[in-house]
């Protein structure tokens, strides 16, 4: 949908990431100015900066924080992450969306691939198709958005993202990085939707040292009901604790709504279940 540029901002004298939006994209200039309204707002040490926003010749742009480093999804791939530096990453990660949802903003695909790791820490990228908290989707009988392996099972059911479903994709990312593998291995993206609607996720492997805490928190993550997950505060100052780090947590008064209409864990067919985009 998008490429990143590495620019220079010559006002400033600073090396800078340059998103352009790709030709022929149905993402409209209002879409990517929001995009750049909701990251911008988020000033936050786990999430990559936003500058500037812009159009040239018609295509919009986001001008952004250079960020070093190579994606959790690249480290993943050679296998699990010792479980210190995966609980560590993943408090982080929390923290950025504890201020994320302070700012009544949900990200909605929060996967590897959009956490980068840097010598100063995790830093969460790409709110693309982030959202206000309790927002019905552009198109409710269209895609749901995000990456199904972290999509939460009541995105599936119709209901509006909220602080909880980026809450679920935290638990599925947790379970990844411990075990270098998903909570649910299936064969189809149908099968690994219903999976996660209906299964419980498959059981860790033995983790030498690996506090209870922190099995107690992934799994309250994955619970298919959105009421039992935690918010990310309590998730990032948890797996913190666990690791003997620190996290920046903004302390607010923020209550997260609760859903208009109550989860019901009622099968998904398989039309439903196809409503994803990869």
């Amino acid at each position: 949908m998008s490429e990143v540029w590495q620019g220079h901002d010559e006002v400033l004298d600073r090396p800078v990431a340059v998103k352009v939006m790709a030709p022929h994209q149905a993402t409209t200039v209002d879409n990517v100015r929001r995009e750049a309204r909701s990251a911008a707002r988020l000033a936050h040490p786990n999430v990559a900066g936003v500058h500037d926003f812009g159009t040239s010749a018609e295509q919009p742009y986001i001008v952004m924080e250079l960020v070093e480093g190579r994606t959790l999804g690249q480290h993943l791939a050679g296998g699990p992450l010792d479980w210190r530096i995966g609980v560590r990453v993943c408090a982080e990660v929390a923290a950025a969306l504890a201020a994320a949802h302070g700012e009544n903003v949900v990200h909605r695909d929060i996967k590897p691939g959009n956490i980068m790791l840097t010598p100063s820490g995790a830093k969460v990228l790409d709110f693309g198709i982030a959202a206000a908290i309790g927002d019905a989707d552009d198109d409710p009988e269209g895609p749901v958005m995000g990456t199904p392996a972290y999509v939460a099972p009541e995105r599936f059911a119709g209901h509006p993202a909220t602080a909880a479903t980026d809450m679920f994709a935290v638990g599925t990312l947790l379970y990844q990085c411990l075990s270098g593998r998903l909570p649910w291995l299936r064969a189809t993206p149908t099968e690994l939707v219903h999976a996660e609607c209906h299964d419980d996720p498959d059981p860790l492997p033995e983790i030498d040292g690996l506090p209870g805490e922190v099995i107690d928190m992934m799994s309250r993550c994955l619970a298919k009901d959105p009421a039992e997950r935690p918010t990310a505060m309590v998730a990032a100052l948890l797996l913190a604790d666990a690791v003997d780090a620190r996290v920046y947590v903004p302390m607010t008064d923020f209550e997260p709504p609760a859903p208009t209409t109550p989860w019901i864990d009622e099968p998904t067919s398989a039309a439903q279940a196809g409503r994803h985009r990869a």
